[in-house]
């Protein structure tokens, strides 16, 4: 990788980090389906990782979740019953997002166009069962409360709205990661022959 291709590459993802964590945090509610709003920056980091591999998942879920930190914290409420900023969580969940992305059966379905869905479906489904898993153990076994959403709710109004507002915003994001980069197609091409090359030998990729 040449040093001008390493610039341009670097260049676009943090143009893209930029533009999608600033629509994020400043229209919010641009895209929303019973009050659950799309992650436009939980979105471009697994289909980064999906596309181009872990280490462009976990740089961009990073540099993304350090944005996300910075102007859009996750407040969580403390045992004294006051808010705190928790810094850290969503460098924490993009980190993985980027991961799960990126190790989602990439080289098995060869990083095909319409497998990155099923992608964004299954990271944006363990993001919202974890995080209700999670915030319903804090809140029910270290603040003593009930936790304030039924079953119900909580796969009708928030995970299911969820999903359909990441597939929804994953349309743009995919078509402008496939036709501006930060990679060319003939970069991408090669990247799949070599994960096909890595799955049924050299032998077999000869025959394909």
């Amino acid at each position: 990788m040449n040093r001008s291709f390493l610039l341009r590459k670097i260049l676009i993802y943090a143009f893209y980090t930029i533009v999608f964590s600033m629509l994020q945090i400043s229209f919010p509610k641009a895209i929303t389906l019973f009050g659950q709003i799309a992650d436009l920056m939980f979105v471009f980091v697994v289909l980064s990782g999906y596309f181009f591999g872990t280490v462009d998942g976990i740089c961009v879920g990073i540099s993304s979740g350090i944005i996300r930190d910075t102007l859009a914290g996750c407040a969580v409420i403390g045992l004294d019953g006051t808010l705190s900023i928790a810094f850290g969580m969503g460098m924490l969940t993009l980190f993985l997002a980027g991961i799960v992305g990126s190790s989602f059966f990439t080289r098995r379905m060869n990083r095909n166009v319409p497998f990155a869905f099923v992608a964004v479906v299954f990271t944006t489904l363990c993001y919202k069962v974890i995080g209700h898993l999670v915030n319903y153990c804090w809140v029910k076994f270290a603040l003593g409360q009930n936790y304030g959403l039924s079953f119900n709710q909580i796969i009708f109004q928030s995970v299911l709205p969820q999903i359909a507002v990441n597939l929804i915003c994953s349309v743009p994001i995919l078509l402008m990661l496939l036709f501006i980069g930060p990679y060319s197609r003939e970069y991408r091409n090669d990247m799949k022959n070599r994960d096909v090359i890595k799955k049924f030998g050299d032998d077999k990729w000869l025959t394909i």
